[in-house]
């Protein structure tokens, strides 16, 4: 058998099919091609970038920008492959300072959709060129300002697969968010404005004030919050804010980390953060950073990946260094670096604050807590901390239905108490059963939520002045989606304008906590699901999170029959084993093995 048979032969594939596999690395989604657009618009020294969407990106992305524009014959070279203006040898990779050098983004867009490029370099005869699918149509003209005007429409029409793999709306317009609030912070000076299907979306003045730009994105309170970094050290000029030990989020999606101005992600940056936070903030809770670092171009690799989203540092450990000693100046410079004591009592603070379930108390008071002064005086129960969803009484009731699979370890129940605060320890007629307190609740509340229990209504508290929850505007546009689950869980909400929500009622277990604060957290854990993770938050999602939340914590302590109370609610649930997360509840140990441990 000849070698020709065997296997096909080579051969240069078209320069069409070249650039859809280009595009295939460049263009994953709509927000790869507003990012690669808007690097464009600002290596054009834009001062002014205007982002329209329609149907999150896949219908239509319109970037206009009022930079030095193109040429004619510019503008038809920058739709070959390579063709770019900010590199001209091998030799210059190594002293990049422009966003974009590849030479990739404008063709590759072009390939997997319609595109019009219009552009000028003065006011007055603009040139408009438009490209299907790759393919050039002659060119025309139009009257226009000086700067650049790019069309994408039908984004992926030509390659239906990569449209299929796309996900929802909101989670497309969440990664849009995602770019275009950053390079709006990394870049002050210049004014930003995104509207999405008509409506504005997301507006910054351009003042060059880096704190004014948190602020129109992230809301004024959260800006007005942030301490200041400025610090030279190992070669790197750092700039920027962070925020206290006590302002912090579940995810890190409120960390923005720029080398150059260009937004990275590396793990020595991650690293260098959660260094410098160490002891200060509780597990899985991340500060808000936003970070610009500067350094000579010489010693940063920015050709690691496609999408520039990746650097190396030549000294790494310098450059970690640098950034820790920079996160803890500011904290040190602006009152907030605790000692032992302090750090002790931060994370306690931290730790309530950020707990759905009210402080847990003997489970024979029966009068309510002193109210806020912002919530009505009610009859609730202290005891229905341990069900936030009906007044428990003091009678412990016994299950009794053949189908409830715990049922039969509650035979000769008996508590012997709690270990680390945590665990509770019971005996049995069975023998020994231990019990994690957190997800143990945790699948009561979550059969209440979801209905396993039955239509029974979830208490609410109202609130005797209506409170106003600000929200980013990420945050806010993709809260309105979710607003009937939300609602579904207890809080009642209704938009106020711009980014805000008034929050009328909130779930009766929280009276004695801070609703903004609670409910805050649970959007932020909505917007890490939907942009973080690629998913779309489901009703499920949010009774799960929900749950998670409202459920006793593993510290708390639990009088004896408060514990006794929860294992027997946990009883009547259809899965007493693992909770909503697939973690285990309950370990048990018959007493014949343990009988046959200490050899007896």
């Amino acid at each position: 058998m000849s070698l020709d048979s065997m296997s096909p032969r080579i051969r240069l594939l078209d320069a069409h099919t070249v650039n859809q596999i280009a595009a295939g690395e460049v263009v994953e989604r709509p927000a790869s091609v507003v990012k690669e657009l808007v690097e464009n618009a600002l290596d054009a020294g834009s001062t002014r970038i205007e982002v329209g969407l329609e149907d999150s990106g896949k219908t239509l992305i319109r970037i206009s920008d009022n930079g030095i524009g193109m040429t004619g014959e510019d503008a038809a070279t920058a739709l070959q492959r390579h063709a770019t203006s900010k590199i001209t040898t091998s030799d210059d990779l190594l002293g990049v300072q422009t966003l974009g050098f590849r030479g990739e983004a404008l063709p590759s867009i072009a390939s997997v959709s319609r595109m019009t490029l219009s552009t000028a370099t003065e006011d007055g005869l603009r040139t408009v060129l438009k490209i299907e699918g790759g393919t050039m149509l002659p060119p025309t003209g139009a009257a226009g300002p000086k700067g650049t005007e790019i069309l994408v429409e039908d984004l992926f029409f030509n390659t239906p697969a990569r449209l299929k793999f796309l996900k929802s709306d909101t989670t497309e317009l969440g990664q849009i968010f995602e770019h275009v609030s950053r390079y709006a912070i990394a870049y002050p000076h210049v004014a930003f404005m995104m509207t999405h299907n008509g409506q504005l979306a997301l507006e910054t003045t351009g003042g060059g004030d880096m704190r004014e730009a948190v602020a129109e994105v992230w809301g004024r309170d959260m800006a007005r919050s942030l301490a200041a970094v400025s610090i030279e050290a190992a070669g790197l000029v750092l700039r920027g804010y962070v925020s206290p030990p006590h302002i912090t989020k579940p995810n890190r999606s409120y960390q923005y980390v720029f080398v150059n101005g260009r937004p990275v992600r590396t793990r020595t940056l991650t690293a260098a953060l959660d260094q410098a936070f160490r002891d200060l903030t509780p597990e899985r809770r991340y500060p808000l950073v936003t970070l610009l670092i500067d350094v000579d171009p010489a010693k940063v690799d920015v050709n690691v990946s496609p999408t520039k989203s990746e650097v190396k540092f030549q000294h790494e450990g310098a450059a970690f260094e640098a950034i820790k000693l920079a996160v803890r100046q500011a904290l040190m410079e602006h009152g907030m670096m605790p000692d032992a004591a302090q750090i002790a009592a931060a994370n306690e603070a931290l730790r309530a604050a950020t707990s759905w379930a009210p402080p847990v108390e003997d489970f024979r008071l029966s009068a309510p807590e002193p109210a806020q002064p912002a919530f009505n005086s009610g009859t609730y129960t202290v005891g229905g901390q341990l069900d936030p969803f009906r007044p428990l009484s003091t009678e412990l009731p016994t299950p009794t239905s053949a189908n409830l699979p715990f049922v039969a370890l509650l035979d000769g129940l008996r508590v012997v108490g709690q270990i680390m605060n945590t665990f509770i320890v019971a005996e049995t007629n069975h023998g020994l059963v231990v019990i994690d307190q957190h997800v143990a609740h945790e699948r009561i509340l979550y059969e209440y939520l979801c209905g396993l229990k039955g239509s029974t209504a979830i208490e609410k508290q109202p609130l005797l002045v209506p409170q106003t929850l600000h929200l980013d505007k990420k945050s806010a546009v993709l809260l309105r989606d979710r607003i009937p689950e939300i609602t579904a869980v207890g809080f009642e909400l209704e938009p106020f304008g711009g980014e805000s929500y008034v929050i009328r009622a909130v779930p009766a277990a929280i009276r004695s906590k801070d609703p903004l604060k609670i409910l805050r957290d649970l959007v932020d854990e909505l917007v890490e699901v939907s942009v973080a993770r690629k998913l779309v938050p489901t009703r499920e999602q949010i009774w799960i999170t929900s749950a998670c939340h409202m459920a006793v914590k593993a510290g708390d302590p639990l009088s004896h029959a408060e514990m006794e109370k929860l294992i027997i609610d946990l009883a009547t649930t259809e899965n007493p084993y693992l909770c909503p997360h697939g973690r285990p509840i309950t370990i048990t140990l018959s007493r014949d093995a343990l009988m046959r441990m200490f050899k007896r």
